[in-house]
């Protein structure tokens, strides 16, 4: 049995491979038959082509014109010749590069053919009798379209000569296509220069301007059908393009911008003349800017010189446009603007500091000259107040420290026209040793109306000593001598502009802490109202002594929003004596307009407050010089806030304030550097001031004081 069984396996595993041996010799045999007779077939049918070779492509033929014909029925003939005139060996047509040309010859770089061509022409250019001869050829021709009598009799002639002009290097890439023999890439530049001539010849055709805003509305659908993936970007040529009184002067200002960078990449490119013509150029859109900041103010020549610089820029980006080269131009143009912008700042804040620390000349006369003409009176005519009036505490007392006598004015006069009962309003001005004779002389000559006013000298005040006062014994110290005196304080701008700050004169004049000794100084008055020089009041201020202070000493306006002017911004809260007295996030107020109530003031022994502190900033270690900082820290957790509408603030500064917050103030404050009566002041916020001087005064006059 097993023995049958072994010869049984035998046989079918023999019949398993005959039928592959017997499959591998028929293809072995007949395949290189059937090749051979192929062979011989081609070769008999060679002399026949038309009859066989035919028959074999009528399907793939037939296949492609149906092909063909479907896709004509998708797209337009406009956009077919778009896609034709754009293909190249370098793969399909990108639509989205097609929607992003821009219509101007200026800014749109085409894709050449053979970017060696280009690399060649920078070379050749090196070569100075070579290159400027070329140069000269097409910009000679640019300036015969220019120099046309009539530009709209021979506007599609001259449009037509642009686009020849423009498309010099597709002419010269024909040729290379020529010399390569590639038809088809020359059929394509055939159709690209049909389409730019058909288009350059619509353009010329606009009649009325109905017909220009429809073709132009035309050519956008035409735009959004090529490629939506542009909708509702900015661009120039479509109808949502908003064009305002600027458009033209922004486009100067590009053109300006472009030439740059093309007079860079000229000059590394040994061009001389190409970098001198766009040197013209940029000379002619310069003056240009420098007479209009609108397009209404353009002279009549400007459209032929931004049409003259649009040609010059052409033909510098057809033989210097280099995408990497032009962007570094750009990023150093940018660094440098933002290095000068921000040099230009730090010079404006010194320069500020500077100005107002000067006193005008007008101001230097008027002083000058009052003083003169004060001299020049009796004694009976140097006493013109009602000593009355100047401790009758039932009356409204003002007290104003200043020796600026143009601004002692307007303060005096605009309180005085806006009260209601003038002959219950006193002021008592203090001047110092200078100036206190020509601010009495002004207020004898001018005299408010029936208010009281009564001008003190700040050297009569015997009990004003260095003994007495910390400030005057800190400031007869050798450091504070040299740190106000002292020349080379520092070597970079925004050092000088810190130091100029806090050298102004003002913080070593008395008259700027004589706010701290008002008891002493009025000691028969209950309350008093305290003004800066550099405000103007616009309603009557007598309701100011009815409001209650709720056993605070001084009333005055916060400043304080989320995050500014809070107590951080004016103490160092680094030292522990700060930190541990007083809260960071506390609420700052203004000086300018504060009601103090004297007879508090002497209960809580306010003066000695401000002498303690004071003494322990003899280093200016706790705040830099000023009254705000040792203001704030006297009256901490004693002023009342006032109303905002009392006391604005900002003119001096701030352009941004609302108009309608200013005329509803009570009191404008111009802190700041700004002021007024400076030349550098905001033109909308001194009408409110110089309506209260009358210029046809004498003695402004006799000065030559414009304000």
């Amino acid at each position: 049995m097993p023995s049958k069984r072994g010869n049984g396996n035998s046989r079918s595993r023999a019949g398993k491979f005959r039928i592959p041996v017997l499959t591998l010799l028929l293809v072995s045999v007949v395949a290189p038959l059937i090749f051979l007779a192929s062979r011989l077939g081609n070769f008999a049918l060679s002399g026949d082509q038309d009859s066989s070779s035919g028959l074999s492509t009528i399907g793939d033929d037939d296949k492609r014109l149906n092909a063909l014909q479907q896709i004509e029925n998708l797209f337009s003939n406009d956009v077919l010749k778009v896609i034709t005139t754009n293909s190249d060996d370098s793969g399909p047509l990108s639509l989205n590069v097609v929607g992003r040309k821009d219509l101007s010859a200026s800014w749109v770089v085409e894709k050449p053919a053979d970017l060696s061509r280009y690399n060649n022409l920078s070379k050749a250019y090196t070569n100075e009798s070579n290159g400027e001869d070329k140069y000269l050829e097409v910009a000679s021709t640019a300036q015969s379209r220019g120099s046309s009598n009539g530009f709209e009799d021979d506007q599609h002639s001259q449009m037509k000569t642009e686009y020849h002009n423009m498309d010099e290097a597709d002419l010269n890439e024909h040729n290379i296509m020529k010399e390569n023999d590639t038809s088809e890439q020359a059929a394509r530049l055939q159709l690209r220069l049909e389409r730019k001539d058909k288009r350059a010849s619509d353009i010329t055709q606009i009649g009325d301007e109905t017909d220009k805003t429809s073709i132009f509305k035309e050519a956008f659908q035409v735009k959004k059908e090529i490629d939506d993936n542009i909708l509702h970007k900015y661009s120039i040529w479509g109808p949502d393009f908003d064009a305002d009184s600027e458009s033209l002067i922004r486009l100067v200002r590009d053109q300006v911008i472009m030439a740059r960078v093309y007079e860079s990449l000229a000059r590394s490119h040994n061009m001389p003349s190409l970098q001198r013509e766009l040197n013209v150029r940029m000379k002619e859109s310069s003056r240009l800017l420098a007479e209009a900041n609108v397009d209404a103010d353009l002279p009549s020549s400007a459209t032929e010189k931004i049409k003259a610089m649009g040609q010059t820029l052409s033909i510098a980006r057809r033989y210097l446009y280099d995408c990497k080269a032009v962007a570094r131009r750009l990023r150093a143009m940018v660094q440098a603007a933002d290095d000068q912008a921000d040099a230009l700042t730090r010079q404006s804040t010194v320069l500020r500091q500077l100005l107002a620390k000067t006193t005008p000349k007008g101001l230097h006369c008027l002083s000058m000259l009052l003083t003169s003409e004060f001299l020049s009176l009796s004694e009976d005519q140097k006493i013109h107040v009602n000593l009355k009036n100047l401790e009758d505490p039932s009356l409204y007392h003002y007290a104003l420290f200043s020796d600026n006598v143009i601004a002692a004015a307007v303060v005096v006069n605009s309180t005085i026209q806006n009260a209601k009962e003038q002959e219950k309003h006193v002021f008592h001005i203090v001047s110092d040793k200078l100036n206190f004779a020509a601010m009495k002389m002004w207020f004898i000559a001018n005299p408010p109306g029936k208010a009281t006013v009564h001008v003190e000298n700040i050297d009569d005040f015997k009990w004003l000593n260095a003994t007495y006062c910390p400030v005057l014994r800190q400031l007869e110290t050798s450091s504070m001598k040299e740190y106000y005196f002292k020349s080379d304080h520092s070597t970079t701008l925004a050092d000088a502009a810190t130091n100029l700050k806090y050298r102004n004169p003002k913080y070593l004049s008395m008259l700027n802490h004589l706010r701290f000794y008002l008891p002493e100084v009025y000691p028969k008055l209950d309350k008093i109202l305290f003004l800066d020089d550099d405000i103007v009041v616009q309603k009557d201020l007598a309701s100011l002594w009815a409001i209650d202070l709720h056993g605070n000493v001084n009333g005055a306006v916060e400043t304080c929003g989320k995050t500014f002017h809070r107590f951080d911004k004016y103490l160092n809260f680094s030292n522990p004596l700060i930190y541990s007295n007083f809260d960071s996030n506390a609420c700052g107020w203004a000086y300018g307009m504060n009601m103090f109530d004297l007879k508090e003031w002497k209960r809580r022994n306010i003066t000695s407050i401000y002498h303690k502190w004071q003494t322990l900033n003899e280093q200016r270690e706790l705040w830099k010089l000023g009254t705000l900082p040792p203001g704030l820290i006297t009256f901490y957790n004693l002023t009342y806030p006032l109303e905002k509408s009392w006391h604005v603030l900002g003119l001096g500064y701030d352009p941004h304030i609302e108009q309608n917050d200013i005329e509803n103030a009570a009191v404008v404050h111009y802190n700041g550097n700004m002021k007024p009566w400076l030349d550098l002041s905001f033109s909308k916020y001194k009408t409110y001031w110089a309506k209260y001087l009358d210029q046809s005064n004498i003695f402004l006059q006799q000065c030559n004081v414009n304000v």
